[in-house]
């Protein structure tokens, strides 16, 4: 019985057992269709928050790797057309990733003005409804000693479903819509086009699979999002591990070569990498948004989840409406333009997975810096002056 004890208890405290039971079950959740509608991926992060609520945890390590695996590759495979896309539709994508943050701070503001819940939990409700770590981050700077505590309260509430929101909005949108998603595609992938780059010499292939080309992107990527910039307020603002990696991929991709040294690497290694590191993503997210959830919930009241989901849904409506009516925006660019407006990683991976292409990343990483540097500001606004 000891012998069965001790071995039971290695095996649950293995972060090795707990990534990978994770996702054999996620994966075999997300695969369950009702009514021709399944979570996909998103199944991995319901079983790690579920996970997450029991105790269960891994290094952060886990999360880190995972989001600079996916973002990297989806840079690198985005990165041909990104600047093509990004120069026709520039102001469109930074308008509205103005729109989507501002339209999540008026709703904030507005809640504390009806509710008169405290500015610091507010705050916290808000960076967690756009799974904002930047944003958190001001918001406790902004908040000082005394109103941490609320901050993390309010972002604890709103991050499971920040990220599951989105993750529907853009899974359940097309079905509503009843897009033909396969003339969407066509029509999508005519308009952006794919920049030749033509070079006549023989380029040199230090690793033919990719591997050596896709550790740099990394490498530089990690070092583009360590770069801080100061913001009014006394916060900084950088790219971090989500937006740096994202960066130094694109770039990359783009140009595919150093001189003669070839930088293009395998699709389906980078397919394969963007996946798994999705993956490994959404199990450290959903085991640190788990944890405690129900607990808060019930201390603090259902009314604040209710606040926070508003935060997380009227903006993106909020975007889709602007950007459909009033930018005219293609719905693969008006969705991968919210994701990216939203800070949500999770969603884009559910939004290639839709729309079969992984070229919206470019609107995403359009929209993706604009947001990070307004929610920032947003949430130390609201603390300061609310």
């Amino acid at each position: 019985m000891n012998y069965l004890n001790d071995l039971l208890n290695a095996i649950i405290s293995s972060e090795a057992f707990i990534v990978f039971i994770i996702a054999a079950i996620g994966y075999l959740i997300g695969g369950i269709k009702i009514k021709g509608i399944e979570v996909g991926t998103a199944g991995v992060l319901l079983v790690a928050l579920v996970f997450g609520h029991f105790g269960f945890t891994v290094s952060k390590i886990v999360e880190t790797i995972g989001i600079v695996l996916f973002v990297g590759s989806v840079g690198l495979i985005a990165g041909p057309k990104f600047f093509r896309n990004f120069k026709k539709n520039a102001k469109s994508y930074v308008l509205l990733g103005a729109i989507i943050i501002v339209s999540g701070a008026a709703t904030c503001a507005l809640i504390i003005l009806i509710s008169g819940i405290d500015a610091s939990l507010a705050a916290g409700l808000f960076s967690g409804a756009l799974t904002s770590t930047p944003g958190f981050a001001a918001a406790k700077q902004a908040a000082g000693e005394a109103g941490e505590s609320l901050v993390a309260t309010g972002y604890g509430l709103a991050y499971p479903f920040g990220v599951i929101g989105v993750v529907l909005f853009v899974q359940l949108l097309p079905k509503i819509l009843k897009v033909d998603m396969d003339k969407e595609r066509e029509q999508f992938n005519a308009a952006s086009g794919v920049e030749v780059r033509k070079f006549t010499g023989k380029l040199f292939n230090i690793d033919p699979m990719g591997l050596f080309q896709f550790c740099l992107a990394i490498a530089l990527g990690v070092v583009i999002g360590s770069i801080k910039i100061p913001l009014p307020g006394g916060a900084t603002f950088s790219l971090g591990t989500s937006g740096g990696p994202l960066i130094a991929g694109l770039v990359i991709g783009h140009f595919g070569r150093i001189g003669r040294i070839s930088l293009s690497c395998d699709k389906k290694l980078l397919e394969t990498f963007r996946e798994f590191g999705l993956i490994l993503f959404l199990i450290g997210a959903g085991l640190k948004g788990g944890q405690g959830f129900v607990e808060t919930l019930s201390k603090e009241g259902p009314m604040l989840f209710v606040y926070g989901a508003l935060m997380t849904v009227i903006p993106m409506f909020a975007g889709y409406f602007f950007a459909r009516y009033a930018l005219k925006l293609s719905l693969f660019n008006n969705l991968g333009a919210i994701c990216g407006g939203m800070t949500s990683t999770p969603a884009l991976g559910t939004l290639i997975s839709v729309t079969k292409t992984d070229d919206v990343a470019t609107a995403y990483a359009a929209t993706y810096p604009i947001a990070l540097v307004a929610i920032v500001l947003a949430c130390q606004f609201i603390v300061l002056f609310l």
